[in-house]
């Protein structure tokens, strides 16, 4: 028998004497009892109702022995001495209970000491410009503002940006004091989709004016998706036939901004560029050897985004390759020229003869001028490929070829200045 039914049975058996007692008062509270009645004698307890009280007794006291056994057997609890925690003023003698936290003071010095003032000044250099107005910029940086607009057709799924002018640019720079009229610039616009920068367009080139009306559209072709993840960049350069060409400044709009299907047009001021370089264009050229014959064969494929080199026209630009062994010009061969184009498709061949065992000491020079028929030809850019490389770009493109003989291997290049081949290619020195 469990704890709690033996406590139970010990308290019914306790309570029985009591309860029997409280039922023959109730019987006796039924006759009423005046002064005059005779007072009852007490009654005399019979033998067996002495005998059931002393078995009552004995059951009672065997039941609490049990229990006093069994309340021996389970094991005590623990006991947690728990001081108590004084609050209010400590006096001397006593210690806090909780540990007292060492804290610096600080002065006011020290907290702007933290904050960095280039941060939050606008003489700062950096291009974040968005918490500024337009006014704000051009008082700032001034060089100038520029006016275009975009629309976007559903219809035909493409995007229309339009040039239309620009204002108060800056006097030309000169890089190398080569310039001769620097009062005036000779401003065209760059236009891009980014993050894709190689395939962009430019206007025609406005010559010695400072505010110049190009009134120019471009069209893009790209999804309406597509084009709601772009940012359309406008770069405003400076044209100089004998140096090379300036950023003065650009314009970036992130085109989830602005209302594509209803278009706008907008004044915008430009800032500076972090692309001082100006990109020379790009060249699409395929390598082939065959080992029995002798042959390296090379495909001028295509170039495109050619710096201009021609105010009124863009350019008329050609290839000219050139072969050299060792630090030895061997050969010479052009392209032919196109009028007016910044993007010229040529498709032509030509073919060296090159014995096996020279091909490692070989390199081929391509050289890209715009063509004059007044003057001499306009440099625009170089690469060499070969044994003197001009980049990692080209070495990677000779290593294929060797690879893979009598297989086309196709790959464009950016093409270099001559300064920056001439300093990494013994091979660019040998070739004009």
């Amino acid at each position: 028998m469990d704890l709690p039914a033996l406590l139970s049975e010990v308290l019914r058996v306790q309570l029985l004497p009591v309860e029997m007692a409280s039922r023959s008062s109730d019987k006796d509270g039924d006759s009423v009892h005046t002064a005059n009645d005779v007072p009852l004698t007490p009654r005399t307890s019979s033998p067996d109702r002495r005998c059931s009280s002393s078995d009552t007794l004995k059951s009672t006291y065997s039941l609490t022995r049990r229990i006093s056994s069994l309340e021996s057997r389970r094991p005590s609890s623990p006991l947690i001495d728990i001081k108590p925690i004084e609050f209010g003023v400590f006096s001397a003698k006593k210690e806090p209970i909780q540990p007292s936290v060492l804290r610096r003071t600080y002065t006011p010095d020290d907290y702007f000491r933290k904050f960095e003032p280039r941060l939050y000044s606008l003489d700062s250099n950096s291009d974040d410009v968005d918490f500024l107005t337009d006014e704000e910029i051009l008082s700032k940086y001034q060089l100038g503002m520029l006016h275009f607009s975009t629309q976007y057709d559903l219809l035909h799924n493409h995007l229309t940006v339009r040039v239309i002018e620009a204002r108060d640019l800056p006097p030309p720079i000169a890089q190398d004091g080569s310039r001769q009229d620097m009062a005036h610039s000779n401003p065209y616009v760059k236009i891009c989709l980014l993050p894709d920068q190689k395939n962009s367009k430019q206007t025609g080139v406005k010559r010695k004016t400072q505010k110049p009306v190009f009134e120019e559209r471009y069209t893009f072709e790209i999804p309406f998706l597509e084009a709601q993840r772009r940012t359309l960049l406008l770069t405003v350069l400076d044209f100089d036939k004998f140096s090379r060409h300036c950023v003065i400044g650009k314009v970036s709009v992130p085109l989830c901004e602005v209302d594509l299907v209803k278009g706008g047009h907008w004044w915008k001021a430009l800032i500076p560029s972090s692309q001082n370089e100006v990109e020379l264009g790009e060249l699409l050229l395929s390598l082939n050897y065959l080992p029995s014959a002798g042959r390296l064969n090379v495909d001028v494929i295509r170039a495109k985004q050619l710096l201009q080199t021609d105010v009124s026209q863009g350019s008329d630009p050609f290839v000219k390759i050139q072969l050299v062994h060792g630090l030895k010009l061997v050969k010479t061969k052009k392209t032919s020229f196109l009028r007016g184009t910044i993007d010229p498709f040529y498709n032509e061949s030509f073919s060296f003869k090159v014995p096996q065992e020279e091909l490692e000491n070989a390199s081929l020079v391509f050289t890209v001028f715009g063509h004059n028929m007044k003057s001499s030809n306009d440099f625009i850019g170089r690469i060499v490929i070969g044994q003197y490389s001009s980049g990692p770009s080209e070495s990677n493109h000779w290593r294929r070829m060797l690879n893979t003989h009598r297989t086309a291997v196709e790959q464009w290049h950016s093409l270099r200045s001559r300064a920056e081949c001439d300093r990494v290619s013994p091979a660019s020195l040998e070739v004009t």
